[in-house]
């Protein structure tokens, strides 16, 4: 018989496609972060974890490999280097970081470090963003591209910068822009340098398809681009048009859709070239995506359909084709890549603290002389079970739990009998399910039983804080233990989170083929963790989670490599996740006000003798504490005297013991 090995789980878990060589799995059976994509022997993530929560940190923790974001930003930068010299191109590659998709400061400041050698700069899509790019030790030549909705302070601001040597573009998105860039400029006296963003006709594809075409919600229409031309033209500020701006959506899944809208961007460039205009810069937007699935498809926004060797090539070969076919100057190239770069750098990763198991109880259900015929009648079902009549002894015992539940509201039934009902039913629900995966054609129905028949875990995380995309835009991301992978794993689960919301689940999950209603784990052990990490949650998430139940920013730590330390890494930086206290503080409750109210209730019941002073001194104590304390779960903490049998003298992680119940005698099929 085969033992199960990591190259199982590598498979199951589909890592080595997604990773992209970012991620694998070492001989221990602990998953391992690559951040130079593939060299070294990697960090062991469960040893990170390990040594955070020696730190007395607390899980959820977000993750940072910060040099993941340093070898996507030069990836990406020499494949443009490459593919330039490849195609003999003229112009050259000046890409911008669009800060919306990660704005965190550590994160940029990465980047913006990175970037240096190559001029790489930084892409504003508001004027709090814009605040912090002119701030950032950009290089001298880099470029800052402002882009989205802009009121005066907006656009004052990128002027003034060009006062103190910042090359800022600010892209027009729509024609009253324009106007207040020519007063603003006079008012201060400087020249402006202007972009202008047109609307293709070329729709993005993927989630996003719909951000893009003739009904974008950015940019200007043909006649309003040519009026804008008119307008420069009669203040004699034609050479400030600097670059020509479009963009089709986020997460591109299809290669043959970026080629088309490159080449109808430049298109456009060609013929405003060929009207005496100096266009030095074309700007392909972004939409440069990443495999989420791993299935190099062009599966909506879980996958794209090609390299970045390949999108790389066909942006470059692309505007080369068309600029040489109208004999036009090669542009410089400015791409608005942010997902490609930031979405590997980050890890969730989360601590499972118990599972509830479908038609598992505590409550005995031995057969009794006293009850109802439904009861013995679905018994009968249990004991007769063959793979011949899967299917029809489905339907029997799915009208048998029908008929008890009309027969308990019309109160002809017990509560037992219910139970036994139901607990008997799943049952054989596991039984046929089981039986059916050996045969040949295996019925919808049926095969539809291994999403209702799963586990479901519970995790110590809130969905909507870190993983919101999953939640309002079914985007699916990989996840996988961080540990155990040298085992084999034997549980069908779905996820769910500690919010109160019945929303709060992940029950979609990546596959090469489709999307997967389960996901396959290991059974959870007494006395010990289990770890799950959700990955590339670099792009977007960070900064989109929100405050349900108020749970609040989770922990992070930046992990950087090192040879000379033991393990080849070192926790650079650690940064607290919100205690309950600083998310009240954000709805305008006071920490201070909250403490005195609960003082005075105290010191009332002190006074009416209900409860003595050092009672209420260590009430007031323990609230303090809880209100300065991490706001996720910490079974960790918890009393002996609380804890369930199953939990008693363990971490979380422990699982309770499922007993079937059935009498062997009567239902050895269901127990097989």
């Amino acid at each position: 018989m085969k033992t199960w090995g990591v190259s199982d789980s590598l498979k199951l878990y589909n890592i080595e496609n997604w990773g992209d060589q970012y991620f694998s799995i070492n001989p221990a059976g602990n998953l391992t972060v690559h951040p130079k994509r593939g060299e070294g022997l990697g960090i062991d993530l469960a040893s990170v974890v390990e040594e955070i929560r020696a730190q007395g940190m607390g899980l959820p923790v977000l993750i940072r490999f910060q040099d993941i974001i340093r070898h996507r930003v030069v990836a990406l930068n020499e494949a443009f280097r490459k593919s330039i010299a490849e195609f003999n191109y003229k112009g050259r590659y000046q890409g911008v970081y669009p800060i919306k998709v990660n704005q965190m400061r550590e994160v940029v400041e990465e980047i913006v470090d990175a970037g240096r050698p190559y001029d790489f700069g930084l892409e504003a899509g508001s004027k709090a963003e814009l605040t912090a790019v002119v701030a950032m030790n950009l290089s001298p030549d880099s470029l800052i591209i402002c882009n989205g909705y802009k009121d005066y302070a907006f656009l004052k601001t990128a002027l003034m910068s060009l006062k103190v040597g910042k090359r800022v573009i600010i892209v027009i998105e729509r024609l009253t822009e324009l106007y207040q860039i020519l007063a603003i400029a006079k008012e201060i006296g400087v020249t402006p340098l202007i972009g202008m963003r047109t609307k293709l006709s070329t729709k993005g594809s993927g989630k996003w398809e719909s951000s893009g075409g003739e009904n974008a919600k950015f940019g200007l229409t043909t006649p309003e681009l040519l009026h804008a031309i008119n307008v420069l033209r009669q203040e004699g500020l034609q050479d400030s048009f600097k670059l020509l701006h479009f963009h089709i959506g986020s997460q591109i899944t299809n290669i043959k859709t970026i080629k088309e809208a490159v080449k109808e961007g430049t298109r456009v460039y060609s013929k405003l070239r060929q009207m005496g205009l100096n266009i030095e810069f074309i700007d392909v937007g972004g939409g440069l995506g990443v495999d989420y699935d791993g299935s190099r498809t062009s599966f909506e926004s879980s996958s794209i359909n090609y390299s970045l060797a390949e999108y790389v090539s066909a942006v470059v070969y692309s505007i080369s084709e068309i600029c040489q076919s109208e004999e036009v100057p090669e542009p410089n190239i400015v791409s608005e890549s942010g997902r490609a770069i930031v979405a590997h750098h980050s890890c969730l990763v989360v601590n499972v603290f118990g599972s509830n198991e479908v038609g598992a109880t505590p409550f005995s259900l031995e057969e009794t002389p006293e009850e109802d015929d439904v009861v013995k009648e679905m018994r009968y079902l249990s004991q007769n079970l063959s793979p011949k009549n899967v299917l029809e002894h489905f339907h029997d015992a799915l009208q048998r739990k029908e008929e008890a539940l009309s027969m308990f509201k019309l109160g002809f039934l017990s509560l037992e009998d219910k139970a036994r009902v139901e607990h008997i039913f799943w049952q054989i629900c596991k039984v046929i399910h089981k039986n059916a995966t050996g045969l040949k054609y295996v019925p919808d129905e049926v095969e539809a039983l291994n999403k209702h028949l799963a586990d479901v875990y519970l995790c110590n995380f809130s969905l909507f804080q870190s993983i919101p995309d999953h939640w309002a835009i079914q985007h699916l991301f990989p996840i996988a233990p961080i540990h155990r992978l040298d085992e084999e794993p034997s549980r069908a689960a779905t996820l769910v989170d500690i919010t109160c919301d019945s929303d709060g689940k992940v029950n979609k999950f990546i596959d090469l083929r489709d999307i997967r209603d389960t996901l396959t784990l290991h059974t959870l052990k007494q006395n010990e963790p289990y770890y799950l990490g959700f990955f590339l949650m670099g792009a977007y998430q960070d900064i989109m989670g929100d405050l349900h139940n108020l749970f609040g920013r989770v922990n992070e730590v930046h992990v950087f490599l090192d040879e000379t330390e033991p393990g080849g890494y070192y926790i650079e930086e650690v940064i607290k996740g919100n205690n309950i206290a600083g998310v009240l503080s954000w709805i305008q409750y006071s920490a201070t006000d909250l403490e005195k109210r609960v003082k005075d209730q105290i010191d009332s019941k002190v006074r009416e003798g209900a409860i003595k002073p050092k009672e209420g001194v260590e009430l007031l104590s323990f609230y303090e504490s809880v209100l300065y304390g991490y706001t996720y779960v910490d079974f960790e903490k918890q009393p002996r005297s609380m804890q369930t049998p199953d939990s008693r003298d363990g971490l979380p992680g422990t699982q309770i013991e499922k007993q079937n119940i059935i009498p062997n005698n009567n239902n050895s099929q269901i127990l097989n």
